[in-house]
């Protein structure tokens, strides 16, 4: 037992305040939540397109495989509705994200049965491509939401300041004044 370290902790006086580690505020924690964000970059690569020096290019390899304008955001306005910030700090029960990662997939397919020319939809890995990045995306953000885990998290993320003070405080000038200084 005589080779253990020793470890000092520093125990705060009676005119400091207690030391509170610090932690993210509940509002920049949502501001920090973006999933729509993953909706846009998702549009954007069923154009066929990456985000280079500062802007979104249309990569050459890529254009055969490419949605329409209104394919691409067709399909990102669907998502949006499963990858919004609202949904991700909802509390979801597992039945209701299997059921509407089943619906939204059932959206997604039928619009693109329905607008396969409009879309630019030429062979059917196109379908599978566009139902994996929605169904991927969808089941992430609807997982945050799953049982409150967000929520949850909300909880353990408090912005706490306490300034404790014994000295004793001299009466104001006002209570000097009218002679009710205590004394």
């Amino acid at each position: 037992m005589e080779n253990q370290p020793v470890i000092m902790i520093p125990v705060p006086s009676e005119h400091q305040s207690v030391p509170v580690p610090g932690r993210v505020d509940r509002a920049d924690f949502v501001d920090k939540i973006k999933p729509e964000q993953v909706v846009e970059i998702i549009r954007h690569r069923l154009l066929g397109e990456d985000f280079q020096n500062g802007v979104w290019a249309k990569i050459l390899a890529l254009q055969k495989s490419a949605l329409t304008e209104k394919g691409a955001w067709e399909i990102s306005n669907l998502m949006l509705s499963s990858g919004s910030i609202n949904t991700s700090i909802s509390r979801l029960s597992q039945s209701q994200i299997n059921n509407r990662l089943k619906n939204l997939i059932k959206e997604v397919m039928a619009k693109c049965l329905s607008n396969w020319r409009e879309y630019g939809i030429e062979d059917v890995g196109q379908f599978y491509y566009i139902k994996s990045l929605v169904f991927s995306n969808a089941l992430v953000v609807l997982s945050q939401a799953g049982e409150g885990s967000i929520q949850e998290l909300f909880k353990t993320t408090v912005s706490e300041q306490r300034n404790i003070s014994t000295n004793k405080q001299e009466p104001g000038k006002l209570k000097r004044m009218l002679g009710m200084s205590g004394q």
